[in-house]
């Protein structure tokens, strides 16, 4: 394709990305290439390759290329916390002086990629537990990852009766947005759910400003989930929420709610225990049980109300699936609030 840059789409990158002579110092056989809901990803034998797309919503702006590079620094940089020998880099989108694209420098920039070292598929967290393949010391060993994360993590100064405010404000919102008429869900259970979060919230006031006070609230992750933790030696944990730092700003607690919670809904015992043992030995602190349950609950509605905003990109007769997993997170929260 012979173009200039300002003839470049979206289109034609992703098609120059999928093709193996895109990566010639590596010659893979093929390329995998997965879409996900703001990025395309392309993965070579030993590679991956993740693209921004240009979309802009009301969480987060990739609409630029200016906004994308940065974007993509920022993942590199966030994620190598986490992660250091994974994140290679970022590497551009060019286009050369015959018009041709190609991967890294060599002409005018059109996009940006950030650049990855291909992790084992069947070490993820997520297959392992389907599998029925876990072990005590493999999540043994993602707790004590986490745990010395947080307690290398500078506290974030939070005034203590804004951080609750900030946790009854998240709550409304989550179960809000849940509760349109158009995603059909239980309104009753929604309304149970909501009263018994508030509830605890005014019950334990002071545990969460607590949380808040001691310094608890870090720049964490922002999104912990099983297929973002790959099971090597050490510990893989990946692809964290780079576009905002509000939103992975928050009490390492809740960012291990999120894993825990995950994981109890796909079955295996104990996942959370392990993690909340291993991080108050490692950090000294030991969250009460509801103040645990609190943040499971909340980030089971989160998943909730992300799972639903899929239908708005789908035609009607793929809505059903996204309403049931819907369904699910909150029997889940509901759960949690009933220990």
């Amino acid at each position: 394709m012979t173009q200039g840059p300002d003839q470049c789409s979206i289109q034609d990158k992703v098609e120059f990305l999928s093709w193996p002579d895109a990566y010639p110092a590596e010659h893979p056989d093929r390329v995998q290439v997965v879409e996900t809901h703001m990025s395309w990803v392309f993965l070579t034998n030993f590679y991956v390759y993740k693209l921004k797309k240009p979309v802009r919503y009301s969480f987060l702006d990739f609409s630029t290329l200016e906004a994308r590079g940065r974007y993509c620094a920022a993942e590199v940089r966030l994620n190598r916390r986490l992660a250091p020998d994974t994140y290679l880099g970022t590497l551009p989108l060019s286009l050369d002086a015959s018009g041709q694209l190609t991967v890294g420098d060599g002409g005018a920039v059109v996009d940006w990629v950030v650049h990855m070292r291909r992790l084992p598929e069947d070490r993820m967290l997520d297959r392992v537990i389907d599998e029925d393949r876990l072990k005590h010391e493999d999540i043994d060993r993602v707790a004590r990852h986490l745990a010395n994360f947080y307690a290398r993590c500078e506290p974030v100064w939070c005034a203590p009766e804004s951080y609750r405010r900030h946790l009854i404000k998240a709550a409304w919102d989550n179960l809000e947005a849940v509760s349109e008429p158009i995603h059909e869900q239980d309104q009753q259970r929604i309304q149970r759910i909501l009263g018994a979060q508030t509830d605890l919230l005014a019950r334990c006031a002071s545990q969460f400003e607590a949380r808040a006070a001691q310094g608890h609230i870090v720049e964490g992750h922002g999104d912990l989930r099983p297929e973002h933790v790959c099971l090597e030696q050490p510990p893989v944990i990946f692809d964290c929420l780079e576009f905002s730092r509000r939103l992975r700003t928050q009490d390492a607690v809740d960012d291990m709610g999120s894993l825990a919670m995950e994981c109890d809904r796909l079955g295996p015992p104990h996942v959370g225990e392990t993690l909340f043992q291993a991080y108050g030995k490692r950090t000294g602190d030991w969250p009460e049980n509801e103040v645990i349950n609190f943040y499971k609950s909340c980030q089971a509605c989160l998943r909730a109300k992300l799972a639903l905003w899929h239908i708005f990109e789908l035609p009607r007769h793929e809505w059903q699936p996204w309403r049931e997993k819907a369904e699910g997170y909150l029997d889940l929260a509901e759960s949690y609030l009933q220990d």
